[in-house]
């Protein structure tokens, strides 16, 4: 027994792996795209599976496919969907354009399956079930693909949302635990008035609830679904009712709330829903840079930096330096965010490089945002689970910053004027002594007066010293 068999398409017979569910244009596509030894991402092979298994269920109801040919197209895409034959999609993201060979992957592996589920070797020349006439019927890859992406990243918005929202929660844990912790503000990372500890920790939490309601925002666009347009929105070889169909379908099987498109043109042509959701990714990864560098910023030292609060030491952090331990959590983050980053400027670029009726970089859009979402997940629960909640606060070191902090002059402002507060800070800078003990000797206040005005914690709650 050989280890290939032979397989045909419409440019002549090709050597494909004798127990391979995929055929010959795939086998093409390895051959000629060794390019990054990357797979496709499983919700690539889940929304493809999920469009094609809906349009087997569709055709077998119109009359236009054989039941028992439609029946086993329908349980090789169902076996797909479970996550069964996931090495069967073998196609490089970097790959034909628009994304044939990875719709042609998706044919032959169901039809394949198919024909086995009917009784047929995957060598049999009389299999009937055909990757184009019948998996791929009244579809094309420029239809099928756009489809799949809006599917895919529908597929996992609620998981990363919700990966979001914990992180938010464990921010808000900590600033109720450290409330009472007041320490000194800082603004362009020189003193400035006082705030809670909470304070800072709270406003972490609203900032990524507000990010949630972005990608939500954004992924509304996405559930306008184009498929039924074909070859370039015309609808040509579909049943005029396989548009309405296929989405009443493909939101039964997945549970999503998914909508026709008004214009099946523009839903081929223009892939700006899946830019501007990963617009929302981008700014999602730009606020978690910002939070990763405030807690490396605020963990610094032990002994030489801020050292207001300690990351949990979870490996050594240094090959030559004993004893030394890193943020190693946050610079996780900051490193994921930034390819994120990345991913959306290649998403950008992808969705202006259309051209007419079709945009021919959808492999590298599906790849790229999927991956985005992919790394934002992964780097979000981990940096929540193994460094946000185990942060602890070193409040007698917060508390030893604010007391050499001469910018708490600003809270006399309103008594002595911002001229005289300018002296005391100036002059409690140059000797390195408490404002207390300046504005007293100055005669500007009684010690009864500055020790009143001066309350740190009355200061983070706002409003007028008298």
């Amino acid at each position: 027994m050989t280890d290939f068999r032979v397989e045909k398409d419409s440019l002549g017979e090709v050597h494909v792996p004798a127990n391979a569910y995929y055929g010959a244009q795939t086998q093409r596509a390895v051959e000629n795209f060794p390019v990054s030894g990357m797979r496709p991402y499983p919700a690539f092979v889940w929304s493809m599976a999920l469009i094609k298994r809906s349009a087997a269920g569709v055709h077998k109801d119109l009359g236009l496919l054989d039941e028992q040919l439609a029946d086993a197209i329908i349980q090789a895409g169902d076996e797909v969907l479970a996550g069964q034959w996931r090495d069967q999609f073998v196609v490089d993201p970097f790959q034909a354009g628009a994304g044939t060979s990875h719709n042609m992957n998706t044919n032959e592996v169901l039809a394949n399956r198919a024909n086995e589920i009917l009784g047929y070797k995957l060598d049999d020349p009389n299999k009937p079930v055909h990757p184009n006439d019948h998996v791929n019927m009244a579809q094309s890859t420029n239809d099928t693909i756009p489809t799949a992406i809006r599917l895919g990243a529908l597929w996992r918005v609620d998981e990363l949302t919700a990966s979001l929202r914990t992180l938010a929660d464990a921010f808000y844990t900590k600033a109720q635990e450290w409330d009472g912790i007041v320490k000194s503000g800082r603004t362009h990372l020189q003193d400035a008035v006082p705030v809670r500890l909470s304070q800072e920790f709270g406003a972490y939490g609203k900032s990524l609830l507000r990010n949630v309601e972005k990608i939500e925002q954004a992924a509304e666009g996405l559930r306008r679904l184009g498929i039924g347009g074909t070859a370039t929105g015309t609808g040509l070889n579909a049943h005029p009712e396989y548009h309405a169909r296929m989405v009443k379908k493909i939101s039964e099987l997945s549970g999503l709330t998914l909508s026709e498109s008004d214009d099946l043109f523009e839903s081929m042509q223009s892939h700006q829903d899946a830019v501007f959701f990963s617009g929302a990714l981008r700014t999602a990864a730009q606020d978690l840079t910002r939070i990763a560098n405030d807690i490396r910023l605020l963990s610094s030292g032990p002994t030489t930096g801020l050292a207001e609060i300690t990351c949990p030491t979870v490996q050594p952090g240094s090959s030559i330096m004993p004893g030394k331990v890193n943020p190693v959590l946050a610079e996780m983050l900051n490193m994921a965010m930034f390819h994120v980053m990345g991913n959306d400027t290649t998403i950008m670029l992808s969705g202006q490089a259309g051209q007419l009726e079709l945009n021919v970089m959808m492999p590298i859009i599906a790849h790229n945002l999927f991956e985005a979402m992919h790394v934002m997940i992964g780097s979000v629960n981990a940096f929540r689970d193994k460094c946000v909640v185990g942060l602890t606060a070193n409040q007698e070191k917060a508390e030893g910053w604010l007391a050499m902090n001469p910018i708490l002059v600003t809270a006399l402002n309103p008594i002595i004027g911002y001229l005289k507060g300018a002296e005391v800070a100036k002059k409690s800078l140059a000797e390195n002594r408490p404002i207390r003990e300046i504005v007293v000797e100055l005669g500007y206040m009684t010690e009864a007066e500055v020790d009143d005005a001066l309350d740190a914690r009355k200061m983070t709650e706002g409003g007028i010293s008298q």
